[in-house]
């Protein structure tokens, strides 16, 4: 099944279910909120501790998953983030260390419905077509693999069995399907030790542009269950996500945020200066799209959206994790233009950020940067030498990285593009300093924009902005609580300055214990001024005794990979990396923000490690090594 074949079908089919009928939502409901959960709330770190998860994750529920061959349920999916052993594909995988918090997210669109089919569920077995493809997709194999095709085919081309065009039939599996994932995330939640949070991803694709979001809940089961996700099929401008989260909360009580990520394949449309309609933004927009969307996906399976070399020419390391993502959209339906660029990536964003700022008095693009896997295989893993593949297709496939995707720009054969399984990244996790590990504590740190992202090494990273942080601060045993004393967090405004000196910024970069050592500090600068906008990149520590060249540039670290063997040494670069930095170039008059870029030693890329594994020749252009990173939050300085 191509990727192009499944989006056709994803639009149609979630528009079956788009609507349930309220007397069906209501009865569920009713029968749902008597299910209770006494929770004992851990104490509190003021100081905050760190949490490694990933909050975006699909499972067998996500149609284009299940179609990929995923079979692995919610509860799968938990029990592996939480280090249980799962099989997949013939093989035992588990992860070195167990997270401390998931999202599974499918799709609301088409949300479990292909999987009820297998499954016979009462429902839909009154239709003699349907029957016969439950039977041949639980036969497997080839068998099921037809049927997939027929189903797409069938829900592509509008000829459908009777049952899955009757919307209540449709509502009453969907509202079920729900439920059960409410349950199950009851279930793994374990304030303290695990937070299992509830989520679903809203796929808006128009003309193959990508418009993702996830949505995360603070709220459980009991609030949960009284709305089932909101569907892309109902519309796919995210302003009316948003009332639909607003309808939420007014009807709940709940708290519910959105992250939007693969800015990479928007062709243009994910960071606009315009609302979806193409119209001028106004400061109604920047103030909703400021408050639903706290946060931003920077990096993960798809790509990385921190930087593009064509927006980043000075930037040495702006091209890591573009390759095959800057030919066109998601499906490859419209082709890349360089002019696209700008609207696709967070930096930018961030910068335009300002200036959006400057005309309207309010930033909507003013968020933190996360990490997250976005596998459809069920398997948070990140790890470069446990990489699982994007789908579950790809989990035991030895020649996975040598893969051709069948998508291709629709424009004629001259034109044609193909995308490479090997551009797919094991990448990325998200870190959340939050008092405990509870769903309100970490939904709470989210909102706040504390928190960041890597693209799988578990960096340890503080980053705070004052204007009094002295030298020897960063040095002492209790930093972190001088951090909070003197200055503000990662994903913070810095607090006003009647003296009008220069930032000062206190950054502690940590390399993850079961990892590569770092190789550098970087602190990343934007600002407008006269209407447009510019951007810095400051070394500001790093490992050795390297100097500053005269071109501005610091020499690289080294490479201890061994290629062949799939290994490295950490006999270069350092095990830790502090400073306490001061902006040389600071104009109290501009709006400005910073961020944090931290860059791994060198190691294997995942196409290395299953190229040793599996004695694979790989194509010239496949890189052979990788630097890890991590990207901070903001801190967000403003004249006003």
């Amino acid at each position: 099944m191509t990727l192009t074949k499944y989006f056709s079908f994803l639009c149609a089919f979630s528009l079956l279910i788009a609507c349930a009928p309220e007397k069906e939502q209501k009865e569920t409901t009713n029968q749902s909120t008597t299910e209770k959960k006494t929770i004992a709330v851990p104490a509190e770190n003021p100081n905050k501790n760190l949490y490694w998860g990933d909050t975006h994750l699909h499972t067998t529920n996500s149609p284009d998953a299940f179609s990929f061959g995923a079979r692995l349920t919610p509860d799968d999916a938990l029990r592996f983030a939480k280090g249980q052993t799962i099989e997949s594909e013939g093989l035992d995988i588990q992860l070195s260390r167990p997270l401390d918090f998931l999202v599974v997210a499918d799709h609301a669109e088409g949300l479990g419905m292909i999987n009820e089919i297998m499954k016979e569920n009462p429902l839909l077995m009154k239709d003699d077509q349907l029957k016969r493809w439950a039977t041949q997709l639980q036969a497997g194999g080839e068998s099921a693999a037809q049927t997939g095709r027929d189903l797409i085919n069938s829900f592509a081309s509008g000829k459908l069995p009777k049952v899955l065009t009757d919307r209540a039939v449709l509502g009453k599996v969907v509202t079920k399907i729900w439920s059960d994932y409410l349950t199950t995330t009851e279930q793994h939640n374990e304030p303290g030790k695990f937070t299992a949070f509830v989520g679903y991803e809203w796929s808006s694709l128009p003309q193959g542009n990508n418009l993702h979001r996830i949505v995360i809940y603070k709220d459980g089961k009991e609030k949960a269950i009284q709305s089932i996700p909101y569907s892309s099929s109902i519309s796919s401008n995210p302003e009316d996500l948003w009332k639909a989260l607003q309808s939420y909360e007014d009807k709940t009580g709940g708290k519910v945020l959105a992250i939007p990520h693969n800015g990479n394949a928007s062709n243009g449309l994910m960071f606009t200066l315009t609302d979806f309609m193409g119209n001028p933004m106004t400061r109604e927009y920047a103030a909703l799209r400021s408050r639903w969307e706290p946060l931003v996906e920077t990096t993960q399976i798809k790509g990385d959206s921190e930087s593009h070399p064509f927006l980043s020419p000075n930037d040495e390391f702006a091209s890591y994790g573009v390759a095959g993502w800057d030919l066109g959209n998601l499906n490859l339906s419209g082709k890349k233009e360089n002019e696209m660029f700008q609207y696709e990536y967070s930096r930018e964003a961030l910068k335009n950020g300002l200036l959006l700022e400057e005309q309207l008095g309010i930033n909507p693009y003013d968020f933190g940067l996360i990490g997250s896997t976005d596998s459809h295989t069920a398997l948070a893993t990140a790890d470069s030498d446990n990489y699982t593949g994007k789908f579950t297709n790809m989990v035991n496939d030895k020649n996975r990285a040598l893969k051709v995707e069948e998508i291709g720009i629709a424009n004629g054969a001259e034109d044609a593009k193909k995308r490479y399984s090997w551009q797919y990244l094991a990448s990325g996790y998200a870190a959340v300093w939050a008092e405990n590990n509870t769903r309100a504590a970490l939904w709470d740190a989210m909102k706040r924009k504390e928190v960041y992202g890597t693209t799988g090494p578990r960096i340890q990273l503080r980053f705070f902005g004052g204007w009094d942080f002295q030298a020897t601060d960063v040095d002492a045993a209790d930093y972190v609580t001088i951090g909070y004393q003197k200055g503000v967090p990662m994903g913070s405004d810095l607090l006003k300055n009647e003296a009008k000196k220069a930032p000062t910024f206190m950054i502690a970069a940590t390399k993850d214990s079961e990892g590569a050592n770092l190789d550098r500090v970087q602190v990343i600068k934007g600002w407008t001024k006269d209407g447009k906008t510019f951007e810095k990149i400051y070394d500001v520590s790093w490992s050795g005794d390297r100097k500053i060249a005269a071109n501005g540039k610091l020499p690289t670290v080294g490479n201890s990979v061994d290629v062949k063997g799939a290994t490295y040494e950490n006999s270069i670069g350092s095990a830790e990396l502090t400073t306490v930095w001061t902006d040389p170039d600071f104009d109290p008059a501009i709006r400005t923000f910073y961020y944090v870029r931290v860059l791994e030693i060198p190691t294997p890329r995942w196409s290395t490690y299953d190229a040793a594994r599996h004695d694979l020749t790989l194509p010239d252009e496949v890189p052979q090594t990788v630097q890890e990173r991590a990207y901070s939050s903001p801190i967000w300085y403003s004249p006003k």
